[in-house]
């Protein structure tokens, strides 16, 4: 009997000191992943995409850094979530259309645009994707704010996933003076930005936020409380009393 126990103990031991050691295995292979994740940023490695627009940039770095419309320098910051087959996104947007393009223009107000593709998640297609895509293209010709509107004006049904189609998509910008080019094409119909767009849907996915649009004035949630449902008048007062 005491030999068998013996032979446990031993056994037992010869286990913990291969989980120690397949544990020091993991933890270097992570850390020299790291370092090796260090210097590709160091050395530059990975595309960027670095043109602004209106005061903001989108890129293909980590950061998937938003679109800004509107003056750095703006008192209020709105930080909008969105999805381009979302229609809730859509009524948003043609509902404070106005009021916020006027606080920007008074220079009250700056916008943060991170575009997702929620809707290509939860019921497939790839709409969400391709148009969010196409709005960043729009961006690298100077005409970000222009498509995005009309990108909603003429959205499809949730069920519809017509901004798929390229085709569609680059009908669409045909609405939107001086943006249709070579260039704006080749961008639409690659996908150049689709990594961007990954990106930003993961920050969203990561964020805790739950749908979309999520809209916050200076970090505070101001959409989602349907007890007190946010009017265009009340979203410029608390604009204002930031000014």
């Amino acid at each position: 009997m005491t030999q068998n126990k013996t032979s446990a103990r031993d056994r037992l031991r010869a286990e913990q000191q291969r989980h120690k050691a397949s544990e020091k295995r993991r933890r270097t292979v992570k850390v020299a992943a790291a370092v090796i994740g260090a210097l590709a940023v160091a050395t530059g490695v990975g595309a960027t995409v670095a043109h602004q627009t209106g005061g903001g940039e989108a890129d293909n770095s980590q950061s998937a850094k938003p679109i800004t419309v509107g003056d750095k320098g703006a008192p209020a910051k709105l930080t909008v979530y969105e999805d381009f087959r979302c229609p809730a996104c859509g009524q948003f947007e043609n509902t404070y259309r106005s009021t916020i393009k006027s606080l920007e223009k008074a220079g009250k107000l700056r916008a943060e645009y991170h575009l997702v593709a929620l809707i290509d998640k939860n019921m497939g297609g790839s709409g969400s994707e391709e148009a969010a895509n196409a709005a960043v293209c729009a961006k690298d010709r100077g005409k970000f704010e222009a498509y995005h509107d009309v990108l909603y004006r003429n959205q499809p049904a949730e069920q519809d996933d017509a901004f798929a189609s390229t085709k569609r998509l680059l009908e669409l910008a045909k609405k939107v003076e001086g943006l249709v080019s070579p260039a704006f094409e080749e961008c639409v119909s690659t996908g150049k930005h689709d990594a961007w767009v990954r990106r930003s849907s993961e920050s969203f996915g990561a964020s805790g936020h739950q749908g979309t649009p999520t809209v916050l004035l200076d970090g505070k949630n101001i959409y989602a409380d349907q007890s007190n449902p946010l009017t265009p008048q009340k979203l410029k007062k608390m604009v204002e009393r930031k000014s």
